[in-house]
């Protein structure tokens, strides 16, 4: 009995799972046809609504006056005024030193003794910045003056002897070989006498090498020497002239036509929020091979604020027109015909768009210059013209 009872219910569950099975795969069978019905329909919509929205376009090209105003796109309008306009070559520059001496010794260079300037420090032309052991140096000059000394007391008194055996040659006392020594003797003196004094200036100049001086006036860029150190020049101690400034920048080279000196420019420097403006005083006449560019320069200003080795944004300004007709860069589009930009007139009553064909110019920032097809007067449409058509109906007030 028991077994019978196992099985009945063994039987029943099985039915169960059947049933259960066949109601999911029948659902999953009615969402699958429900979902292609919906998207068959989407798809006709889709292609319904772009339908009618060509045939909406091809009407209002053939009958603007049939467009309805409530369907009147919303745009935004700019009236065209003449302004100079000028066109810039933006680079990037530097400020360099008119003036930079790197201190080297004028003699050969020696142990320091002490060192009068630090990093930093301004300095003056002449003024004294380091001091080299002169030791060996005061040791010449101290014998080449006693030797000097010693040469002028022999030469006057060769000078007497040669004076008193002339006077007795004179009184036929003597003989002639003796007078003629005794001048042999003066005239040898005097030679060594003037190259010791040749000898006593260069002992001196050498003592006068071991006092090292600025060259120029300015700020003491780098001191990288130290007392008891070899001083030998090698770019130990560079000087730099702060008051004397220049900017230079790389043009490149297809621009060789427009820029030479006396080029208007504006350097600014944005670290310190300034801009002047300035001439290009000196114009490479080489195209460097390897980036096929040329430089320039151009004197600044004096201004404390102004610093060697600061970036500059150069603007070189290579074309200029007065009474020029300007648009936003951003409103001028393109077809098959051309260039055109899209204007405002108005038509029985409405206001439409109409393409105007344009030949354009140069641009610099968000303007574009437009040499023909627009005037003075015409209302650009600057906001909303990039899906207008021809004779579209427009409004600049939102509904």
């Amino acid at each position: 009995m028991q077994k019978i009872f196992i099985i009945l219910v063994l039987a029943a569950s099985v039915t169960l799972v059947s049933c259960g099975a066949g109601s999911t795969e029948a659902n999953s069978s009615a969402a699958a046809e429900q979902k292609a019905k919906l998207a068959e329909l989407k798809k006709q919509k889709d292609g319904i609504d772009a339908e009618i929205a060509k045939l909406e376009a091809a009407i209002a090209k053939l009958d603007p006056a049939a467009a309805k105003p409530d369907n009147a796109k919303l745009v935004s309008l700019t009236a065209v005024a003449p302004e100079t306009f000028t066109h810039y070559i933006d680079l990037q520059g530097k400020i360099e030193s008119e003036n930079i001496s790197f201190v080297t010794p004028r003699g050969g260079g020696g142990q320091v003794k002490a060192v009068y300037i630090k990093r930093g420090d301004v300095v003056k032309k002449g003024q004294l910045i380091l001091k080299l052991d002169d030791a060996l140096q005061r040791q010449s000059v101290i014998a080449a003056e006693q030797g000097l000394e010693t040469l002028k007391t022999q030469l006057s008194f060769a000078k007497t002897l040669y004076q008193k055996q002339k006077n007795l040659w004179e009184q036929n006392i003597g003989t002639e070989v003796q007078l003629i020594t005794a001048k042999n003797n003066v005239e040898t003196l005097e030679n060594q006498l003037k190259s010791t004094e040749e000898q006593v200036k260069l002992s001196r100049e050498q003592l006068a090498f071991t006092s090292v001086y600025s060259d120029v006036s300015g700020v003491a860029e780098e001191v990288n020497i130290r007392v008891g150190e070899i001083f030998a020049g090698l770019g130990q101690i560079k000087i730099v002239n702060t008051s004397n400034l220049k900017v230079t920048t790389e043009v490149p080279e297809n621009y060789i036509d427009r820029v030479n000196n006396g080029t208007r420019l504006k350097i600014t420097l944005p670290d310190i929020n300034k801009t002047v403006e300035a001439k290009i005083s000196v114009s490479g006449k080489i195209i460097n091979p390897i980036s096929r560019s040329f430089f320039i320069e151009a004197r600044m200003p004096n201004d404390k604020d102004f610093r060697p080795n600061q970036i500059a944004m150069v603007q070189i300004q290579d074309y200029t027109i007065n009474n020029a007709i300007t648009v936003p860069v951003n409103t001028l589009q393109n077809d098959e015909k051309g260039k055109y930009i899209m204007v405002a007139v108005k038509e029985n009553g409405k206001m439409i768009a109409k393409k105007k064909v344009v030949i354009v110019g140069e641009f610099y920032g968000d303007k574009l210059e437009v040499k023909s097809g627009l005037q003075a007067g015409d209302m650009v449409i600057t906001e909303g013209y990039q899906s207008l058509y021809d004779g579209q109906v427009i409004t600049t007030s939102a509904k």
